[in-house]
């Protein structure tokens, strides 16, 4: 069986230059909800290049980013050794090797699809000290409503690997349902729009884990096809990704 914790491993820096980070009305839900403030312990859960880390990083909070692969972890530290709260963890969702009741919160940004619900759900109740909050969030990119979105999404379904796939994982339901139980979870989302140039664009397909790796044969044709996608899109030699930032929150026992 592949290990899905290398799909990443040739493509963290351009997951660190393009991939979006998440609204600052994240934080705002978090205090109104759960009483959230700097004081509190972030564990942040296949932390990946720190994209999310940095956010709780910012606000104050000490946050121990729990990422197993190396190349991932290594651009996170890079990114964030200047940050006193910063904690960088070789671990995973189903093993943190963090100690009990560590955490105030566990977060988890874009990563959860990845994650053994059953296995995790027992680590994070080991992890938490009452009341024991996870807040699960995801940059759900919309694939219509604007000709560039409508003409990126077809440009991803023509080079996917393997998109199809991934995307069946996408559907987090299950997961949620193991993670949180009888006691359910919130739900909410809000807008957010990324702004990219044309390297920035390329960097944003270069770190998606089904499109063609540095060494595979249709990297280059990809990457001609995405300037032509960008040069009759662009406004300024920008474009805009729109997401929905999909913020999912609730307790797990403790």
């Amino acid at each position: 069986m592949p290990d899905d914790t290398a799909r990443f491993t040739d493509r963290a820096r351009d997951y660190a230059l393009a991939r979006p980070t998440y609204p600052p009305e994240v934080m705002t839900l978090m205090a109104e909800e759960m009483g959230f403030e700097p004081c509190n312990v972030v564990v942040d859960v296949g932390s990946g290049t720190g994209i999310l880390s940095e956010l709780f990083l910012r606000h104050g909070n000490t946050v121990y980013a729990v990422e197993p692969n190396v190349a991932m972890r290594r651009t996170a530290e890079d990114r964030l050794r200047g940050y006193p709260g910063f904690r960088s963890i070789d671990g995973r969702a189903e093993a943190t090797t963090l100690a009990a009741a560590v955490a105030d919160v566990v977060v988890v940004g874009q990563a959860f699809h990845w994650f053994d619900a059953p296995a995790t759900a027992r680590e994070f109740s080991r992890i938490l000290r009452p009341p024991g909050w996870v807040v699960i969030l995801w940059n759900e990119r919309r694939l219509g409503g604007t000709a560039f979105l409508e003409a990126y999404e077809h440009f991803i379904e023509r080079w996917s690997v393997d998109y199809e796939t991934v995307r069946h994982r996408y559907d987090i339901a299950p997961g949620l349902r193991t993670l949180f139980g009888d006691a359910g979870y919130g739900e909410t989302s809000f807008d957010y729009v990324q702004v990219l140039d044309r390297a920035g664009l390329r960097a944003r397909v270069c770190s998606s884990s089904y499109v063609p790796g540095p060494d595979h044969q249709d990297r280059k044709p990809m990457l001609e096809d995405l300037n032509r996608v960008f040069d009759q899109h662009h406004e300024r030699g920008m474009i805009r990704i729109e997401y929905d930032t999909r913020v999912y929150y609730g307790r797990v026992l403790v």
